[in-house]
């Protein structure tokens, strides 16, 4: 068995057990994973136009994107690397893009039967550029600009979104939604949210009759989307359907938690499924189209996606001329280019990236940590420690990547 084989199969075996945190790529792929036929995701073609309002209404957060200060410039040729700290107690950086905040998994036991997943956030805050943890909130985005981030309140689904200052802490603007809210993503520039809706808490784990391993619970309560203007916080829900075999008794064929997300050029929502076709696109006011040509090899399962300039896309895992690699891919011919890193998270430019990787002499596929590789180079760079390499709760920190 090589080596793709056994980190596949070990993946598998621990799927069932695994909470569905989305930048985990074994869960989200294979935690609900099921064979049958190919079923369509239907979105009503006359999306409900639940237009949303400003709960409060003040000066809306600037974003700090185009804001350059001379430190910043410095930066931007520079890493910040932490390889003693794991998880990182400092910022990690390569060039703009940076581990804005990261969280650590945990299963909270309701019942013998009931549980649920929850994260446990630590925030970058970018006056002391420390990672400081953040008790109230069960779900964040970071806007690009590193200033604002979107936020969610413990209890899931939510019936409202926050817009959090990251350098004070404090909810600058509430966004109140009609359809409950349990996952946020900023659109590439910052100026779009898209919330996906659900009518249950996507995150509840559940033991079946006779099994003594936790799982999602199924089928899923996703219901939509919402494309919310973050300037204004205005915006219109789409219903997304789910059709369902009627003689399956555990319903849809996505995951309990399958969010929604921004196409990197903005004029598309998109989401994956574990089965065939893999992905499916909206548009804006929620009808849906057909992939888009320079979107095919898209994988939702591998966080990096599209690169900042669109012509290249994050691939799966490769593990063919290294031990541990995945693959890159032309975005518009498919052309697949080898680059170290076992799952690749996010990008640098368009020929760097941020990826997890274990050490070259290891044989403990999840005692992984993060470091930088280059398209056509086989030196990887350090960036963190390493995760404490046991598949459960302790240690198994995720991060999240923003452009500063």
């Amino acid at each position: 068995m090589n080596v793709e084989e056994l980190v596949r199969d070990s993946l598998r075996e621990q799927a069932a057990e695994q909470t569905p945190a989305e930048p985990d790529l074994a869960d989200r792929v294979l935690v609900a994973r099921r064979r049958r036929g190919v079923r369509r995701l239907a979105c009503a073609a006359a999306a409900t136009a639940a237009v949303v309002g400003v709960a409060v209404v003040v000066p809306m957060l600037d974003s700090g994107k185009d804001d350059i200060r001379p430190a910043d410039v410095v930066r931007r040729d520079s890493v910040n690397a932490r390889t003693d700290q794991s998880p990182p107690r400092d910022v990690v950086s390569v060039a703009d893009t940076v581990m804005a905040a990261y969280y650590v998994p945990r299963k909270v036991k309701h019942s013998a039967n009931q549980a649920e997943s929850v994260r446990d956030y630590w925030l970058l805050d970018p006056r002391t550029e420390k990672y400081v943890k953040a008790t109230k909130w069960s779900y964040v985005a970071v806007a690009p600009g590193l200033k604002t981030a979107a936020v969610l309140e413990r209890d899931l689904p939510a019936s409202r979104i926050g817009l959090l200052d990251l350098a004070t802490g404090k909810i600058q603007r509430w966004i109140q939604v009609d359809h409950d809210v349990a996952g946020l993503a900023f659109s590439r520039d910052g100026l779009k949210l898209v919330a996906t809706t659900y009518s249950e808490n996507p995150d509840q784990l559940v033991k079946l009759q006779g099994s003594d391993t936790w799982q999602q619970k199924e089928p899923t309560s996703r219901t939509g989307f919402y494309v919310l203007d973050v300037a204004s916080g205005q915006g219109a829900w789409s219903e997304v359907k789910i059709e369902t075999d009627p003689n399956d008794p555990l319903g849809g064929f996505i995951n309990s938690r399958q969010d929604f997300a921004m196409s990197s050029d903005g004029r598309y929502v998109w989401a994956g499924t574990p089965e065939e076709p893999g992905k499916y696109f909206y548009d804006l006011k929620g009808t849906e189209v057909a992939v888009p040509a320079n979107q095919k090899y898209l994988e939702w399962y591998v966080d990096a996606g599209v690169s900042p300039s669109g012509t290249l896309v994050a691939g799966q895992f490769a593990g063919e001329k290294w031990k541990t690699s995945s693959w890159v891919l032309d975005a518009l011919t498919g052309e697949k280019t080898e680059v170290r890193g076992q799952q690749l998270l996010a990008w640098v430019g368009d020929k760097s990236l941020i990826a997890w990787d274990i050490a070259e002499d290891s044989k403990n596929e999840f005692h992984g940590r993060l470091v930088k590789v280059t398209i056509g180079s086989d030196k990887t760079v350090p960036l963190s420690g390493f995760r404490k390499g046991n598949d459960g709760d302790a240690g198994r920190w995720e991060p999240v990547f923003a452009q500063r």
